[in-house]
Formats: C-alpha cells, sequence, structure tokens
C-alpha cells in the first residue's frame, strides 16, 4: 500500500481509543498515528518523517504472530518481532480475515446440533412426557457445559472474539438443556441450583474480565475454580466410561481433585518454578479440550460394545459436528495455537468422521454420501494448510505444523 494513503489516514485528527482485543499486546493496525516526531510534540515537518511512520505502520501491519511452544497455547498472541514478507502481506491479511469468519461461521452448525434435542424436550414437557427426558444424560451434558465454560475462560484470556461467541453458545445452549431436564425431574434439582450459580458466575466474570473491568486477584480465583474443576472431571469421566467393565468409583475424580488443589495452593504461595506455575495456568485450558476429545473416545467405545446403537447415531448431526469443528481448523493453525488445533482436528476427524465411519461400515449411509463427506474434509484441510502457507510466505505446509506444536 502506498505511503500516501497512510498520511490521509494519519491526518485523521487523534488516535483511536477502542482497545484492539485480538492481539491485545500489540498496538491496533486501524489506530491512526499522530505525525509527531520522536523527538517532541511537533508536528512531522517533512515528508521523510511522514515515509518513516508509514514504514512502520507497513511492518506493525504485516508482522505475523508470534509462533509459540505448544505448552504456551493458552498465553495471548505475542507479535513476531521481524517484519513478514512483505510478498505476502495481501495472502496475509485476506487469511487472517477468512479465518476468523470460518471460526464465526461454526456457531451455525453447532446451534443446529442443539437445537433440535432443546425442541424435542419442549414437545416432551409439554406433552407431560417427562419420562422421555430421561434419555438425556445430564451428566454427559454437564460435562459439555464445563467444558464450554472452561474454553470460554481460555478465549476471553486470548481475545479470540469469534470463538467466544462459539464457547458462549455452547454455554447457553446446553444449560438451556439442563433446565429442560431439571424442569423433567431429569435431574436433582440442588444439582440444578448449583450448577446455575457456576454458569452465571462464570459468564459474568468473563465478560468483565473480557471488557477489562474485572480485579486481576477475583480472575486467577476463577481461573484456579476452572483448573480444579477440570483437572477433578477429567479423570472422573474417563474412568466412568469404561463402568460397568470396571468398577464403579469415584477414586480417580478424588485423587485429581487433591492434586488439583495443591498444584493451585502451591502456584499461588510460590512454591514452583515458573515453568510449574506456566503449567498450571495451562491445566484449564487443556482438561477443557481433552474432555471434548474424550466424547469420540467414548462414542466409538459405546458402539464398540452395542453395534447396534451404531444405527441409533443421526448422520446429519455428525456431519454437522464435523462440519462445525472443521470451520475452527484454519483459524487455530493461522494463530498456532496448538491446544486448540487438537482438539478442532480431533472433534472433526475422530467425533465426526469417525462416526461416519461407523455408519458407513454399518451400511446406515450411502457410499455417495460417505464419499462426499470424505472428500469435503480432505479438501478442506489440504485448502487450509495451502493458504496457511501461502499467507505466512512458507515453501511448504511442514513448516506451519512445525511452528505449530515447536514455535519458532
Amino acid at each position: 500500500m502506498a505511503a500516501k494513503a497512510f498520511v490521509v489516514h494519519f491526518s485523521a485528527a487523534k488516535p483511536s481509543k477502542e482497545p484492539f482485543y485480538r492481539y491485545p499486546d500489540c498496538p491496533s493496525t486501524s489506530q491512526s498515528l499522530p505525525l509527531k516526531s520522536l523527538s517532541g510534540n511537533k508536528p512531522a515537518g517533512n515528508f521523510n518523517n511522514v515515509l518513516f511512520i508509514s514504514h512502520y505502520t507497513l511492518a506493525t501491519l504485516h508482522r505475523r504472530l508470534s509462533p509459540v511452544s505448544a505448552g504456551d497455547s493458552d498465553v495471548p498472541h505475542p507479535f513476531h518481532q521481524e517484519s513478514g514478507n512483505f510478498r505476502s502481506n495481501k495472502a496475509f491479511e485476506e487469511w487472517n480475515s477468512l479465518t476468523a469468519n470460518f471460526s464465526g461461521a461454526a456457531n451455525i452448525p453447532f446451534m443446529l446440533l442443539q437445537l433440535p434435542q432443546i425442541i424435542l424436550n419442549a414437545r416432551n414437557l409439554l406433552a407431560g412426557n417427562k419420562a422421555a427426558l430421561l434419555a438425556v444424560p445430564w451428566l454427559g451434558m454437564l460435562t459439555g457445559l464445563l467444558g464450554n465454560l472452561s474454553l470460554l475462560s481460555y478465549f476471553i484470556k486470548k481475545r479470540e472474539k469469534e470463538a467466544i461467541v462459539v464457547q458462549t453458545l455452547g454455554v447457553v445452549s446446553t444449560y438451556v438443556v439442563i433446565s429442560q431436564l431439571a424442569v423433567g425431574e431429569a435431574m436433582p434439582m440442588p444439582h440444578f441450583i448449583a450448577i446455575s450459580v457456576v454458569v452465571a458466575t462464570g459468564l459474568v466474570l468473563n465478560f468483565l474480565n473480557y471488557f477489562n473491568m474485572l480485579n486481576a486477584g477475583l480472575w486467577r480465583f476463577w481461573e484456579d475454580v476452572i483448573t480444579v474443576g477440570g483437572l477433578t472431571a477429567l479423570p472422573q469421566v474417563i474412568w466412568s466410561t469404561f463402568v460397568p467393565t470396571i468398577p464403579n468409583s469415584i477414586l480417580p475424580g478424588t485423587i485429581a481433585f487433591v492434586v488439583g488443589v495443591a498444584a493451585v495452593v502451591m502456584a499461588r504461595m510460590g512454591k514452583l518454578s515458573k515453568q510449574g506455575v506456566k503449567f498450571v495456568r495451562a491445566i484449564s485450558g487443556w482438561t477443557a479440550t481433552l474432555l471434548f476429545m474424550w466424547m469420540p473416545v467414548s462414542q466409538m467405545w459405546t458402539n464398540f460394545l452395542n453395534p447396534d446403537n451404531i444405527k441409533g447415531l443421526s448422520a446429519s448431526s455428525m456431519l454437522l459436528a464435523m462440519i462445525g469443528n472443521g470451520l475452527l481448523i484454519p483459524r487455530a493453525l493461522f494463530i498456532r495455537d496448538f491446544m486448540w488445533f487438537t482438539g478442532s482436528s480431533w472433534a472433526t476427524l475422530f467425533y465426526g468422521y469417525g462416526n461416519l465411519v461407523c455408519l458407513y461400515c454399518s451400511n446406515v449411509i450411502s457410499k455417495e454420501f460417505f464419499l462426499a463427506a470424505t472428500a469435503g474434509l480432505v479438501s478442506w484441510i489440504g485448502i487450509a494448510l495451502w493458504r496457511d502457507t501461502i499467507a505466512y510466505g512458507f515453501n511448504s505446509p511442514l513448516r506451519s505444523l512445525k511452528e505449530l506444536v515447536y514455535g519458532q
């Protein structure tokens, strides 16, 4: 872009005071910069100063996100310290915008996934058929709700707006289903009241933090709560999947709870190293991701034990799950978020597509349906890798994957 265009932009009065939410650690590229000299408050007196400021803004605009290691996925996006490939500037900005739009579009299939259940529950409640609501496992819904709430906090911290909307929709829609179960007496009312308090508190704290209206100490306390909660839920859910093959027990969750509390207390008291504190901070996001990643494993285990149950799976629901999670993959790859990429890819391949494979092998769906879904998925992943490679000016998509996992 020519420097002249930036001169016009800079001359527009005052700098914007609106925060730049996507990358909070760097100046917004949409902010106008006053034409001041570096040594004082006098306006830039010659075109060389203007060219300098224009070059600065071009460099700021086209620097790319710094790849971080997989263990640092929970930190806000840092900016790369080197100028990006200027030949890829347009491709970078276009793919940045497109991946954000894809992430936002994921709300559509995710909403369509939950809506039929909400409508069916409402019909059963109106008809007085409360027994039908017992078919919906409230513990499973609760696990998904807590996962959404933890990931909401994760993306609030990263200022990833489209993902925030996805997780908020997940929290609200799942809570609606749980409310219906409570009304239909399909879950204990005391549990529902406690869940309601947690959900309301979580939503309020998250959005207060998003708008920088929350005390840092209160936010750290909330992070400690979801860290312990996620660490407690994950091993308990994994254990419960294999009951009655193994004895029913709350021991895994209890042990994890004690370990979680101990880790949080030690981190607060300064008894852990810097790497240890970083690890504890990352637990909530990873446990939420692993909870969602366990869902396809649980489903496939159920399919293995009861092959006839496969016919009860909805092919359209599995396709929507594949599409919704697949739409998140390009964004996760683009911002080098290994945790998000892992969860989205796993859900796409093993939950959505994996169950379509099971349905096809059981002759529940047609060959044409299965091949179309396969071709669409392979093409989508290929396009995501190809466009990311072009956006960053690399020669191979393997470079993008290497940065995603190991950082720079």
